[in-house]
């Protein structure tokens, strides 16, 4: 079965309008035109988007249930109680167990961290971890990244004395009268049920506690203004919230902007141990910009591995060490683990690929099982949805195993944590959202599990899932594509969900000296040159070798959807295509 192909949509420009903000905001006009596809539309608006001041970040208290969690917090450091952080494993988990380990110990809490092994313990909060802990001596636990949801673990908690502070971002389960909470002491959470709601509720787990920490620098301190100490390691957490923000894929509105903006140049500026020897070991120069990209690519999927192919805790070791040997020792580890995480998700994509052309081509959505390891098949579903265009099931089935573990990627539109519930009698449990979710299934229970599956998305879409719609931002001559365009558009970093970066439509092209590219002898990419006039620019066409007989279908004349990039090497600097999609001939067909 051939890729999926996407449809281009040119978005519409408003002259008039654009040329209005450029005037009141004092912008450009290419600027402004961005800016209004974005739905700013006022130079005030437009200009906290673009300037993202610290000072617009919302007080900590603000946040519903910080200031009772931080004054508890407070009580159990002054009385030297063990308190446990109990983290999530993914980036945005260990990134926030990073923040208040170091503000606890700074304190001088008695304190340690939990971060569950993905395979034996799961997602969430663990009754059995919970009575481990109990038994060692501690006697509170706050959740990071996950606990909303554990209502029964809650309940083990509290029988077992632990005085239980939850902080999270993700859904909360639905009772009868509202949302169905877990009997904590105190619950932490940017769209908790209020009287006065909180005005910005797409925080993730790290941001959420670095609100904590925030409030409770301020309650120990008995002030607003934190001493200079406090402060500067308030500003180190920013950095790690801004990691956790880009992982989670939250979007980058608001105070998530603010946080990433001014996150993202302090880990520049005055990076921890072991954030410098991440930096180092992910190829990102020290003496250069730290963007969005790079925490998406390299720096968050090496933080990643640990918890999908080992222990996340390694990640959480090498955010708080103090220690130069360590930081490096750790670095390497996870450098070792994401390479084999690479080496995997190649694999098994190939070998799902196949597996749904040869015996699933014409389902309505795409439900594969095989031995693959259960911490790389998330990754796997984003591969299968980008490729056929459907939503994407893939199971890890495990010898002697009982229970088969899955994670799902959706298609815009699709509710995929709706269409399991519709699942729900052939599975053993379920969790997630609209885009992704993860699930178990018995074995034996795959093949009716398909069914139900491919039925529910039939019934979502007779005629089979939609298109998916490439929006790109405007047409532009290749002789506009310059270094004062490049600076125009970097006014809008960071990028990033809610705010992509702008994506472009150049047609009547030629193509030159086209060829396959990679490292050692896998050759996943393409690269090649392109004419326009008297204009020739150097395109690179990231995991697209597959397309190179498409992209000279038409005598080498095509089109190209991209976004223009700096290619800087041994001091040079040159201006290149970085292309997202191709259609073959003089024009593109538009929607």
């Amino acid at each position: 079965m051939a890729r999926a192909e996407k449809q281009w949509h040119l978005r519409p420009i408003d002259p008039s309008a654009t040329n209005r903000l450029a005037a009141a905001a004092r912008i450009s006009p290419v600027v402004a035109q961005l800016l209004l596809a974005r739905d700013v539309r006022d130079a005030t608006a437009a200009r906290r988007f673009l300037e993202c001041p610290l000072a617009g970040l919302h007080p900590p208290r603000a946040l519903p249930g910080v200031a009772d969690a931080a004054e508890r917090i407070a009580r159990a450091v002054s009385a030297k109680r063990r308190i446990c952080v109990y983290g999530d494993y993914d980036v945005d988990g260990v990134t926030g167990t990073s923040i208040l380990l170091r503000l606890l110990g700074k304190l001088g809490a008695d304190v340690q961290f939990h971060v569950p092994l993905r395979l034996s313990e799961g997602y969430g909060l663990n009754s059995d971890r919970l009575r481990e802990l109990a038994a060692t001596g501690v006697s509170m636990v706050i959740s990071v990244d996950c606990g909303v949801a554990s209502i029964a673990e809650a309940e083990t908690a509290k029988e077992l004395g632990l005085e239980l502070i939850v902080t999270d971002h993700h859904e909360m389960k639905n009772g009868l009268d509202g949302p169905l909470l877990p009997c904590a002491a105190a619950i932490v959470h940017p769209r908790l049920p209020c009287e006065e709601p909180y005005p910005f509720g797409d925080l993730s787990g790290a941001g959420v506690a670095l609100k904590l920490a925030w409030a409770i620098a301020q309650q120990v301190t008995g002030s607003e203004r934190v001493p200079t100490e406090l402060r500067e390691l308030l500003l180190d957490a920013v950095g790690l919230a801004a990691l956790g923000l880009v992982a989670d894929v939250v979007p980058l509105r608001d105070e998530n902007r603010i946080l990433v903006r001014h996150g993202l140049e302090r880990i520049r500026s005055h990076p921890s141990v072991g954030l410098k020897a991440l930096l180092e070991a992910s190829g990102v120069k020290p003496d250069q910009a730290v963007t969005a990209e790079d925490v998406g690519f390299k720096l968050a999927p090496r933080l990643n591995a640990a918890g999908r192919l080992g222990c996340a805790s390694l990640a959480v070791e090498l955010l708080t060490t103090t220690s130069l040997n360590k930081a490096a020792n750790l670095a390497r580890v996870l450098e070792g683990h994401n390479g084999e995480r690479q080496a995997r998700e190649r694999k098994y994509s190939q070998q799902a690929k196949e597996l749904v052309e040869a015996s699933f081509a014409d389902d309505a959505a795409v439900v594969v099982a095989g031995e693959w390891h259960p911490g790389v098949v998330g990754i796997v579903a984003s591969r299968l949805v980008e490729h056929f265009g459907k939503p994407a099931l893939v199971i890890a089935l495990q010898p002697n195993e009982a229970i088969a573990t899955g994670s799902g990627r959706s298609v815009p539109g699709f509710a995929l944590h709706q269409a399991l519930v519709a699942c729900d009698a052939l599975l053993e449990g379920h969790g997630g959202h609209a885009a992704a979710a993860g699930f178990k299934v018995r074995p034996e229970r795959i093949d009716a599990f398909r069914d139900r599956f491919n039925a529910h998305v039939r019934a979502r879409y007779p005629g089979g899932a939609p298109a998916q719609v490439l929006n790109l931002d405007a047409e532009v001559p290749l002789a506009a594509v310059t270094f004062n365009l490049l600076n125009d558009l970097d006014k809008l970093e960071p990028y990033g969900a809610g705010n992509p970066r702008p994506k472009f439509l150049a047609a009547g092209l030629k193509v030159e000296a086209a060829r396959l590219i990679g490292s050692g002898d896998v050759q996943k990419h393409m690269d090649f040159r392109v004419r326009q006039g008297d204009t020739v620019m150097r395109c690179v066409a990231w995991n697209m070798a597959d397309r190179m007989e498409e992209l000279m279908s038409a005598g080498g004349d095509c089109c190209l959807a991209f976004t223009p990039k700096i290619n800087e090497w041994k001091g040079q600097r040159k201006l290149e295509l970085q292309v997202i999609d191709l259609k073959p001939g003089k024009t593109a067909p538009l929607v």
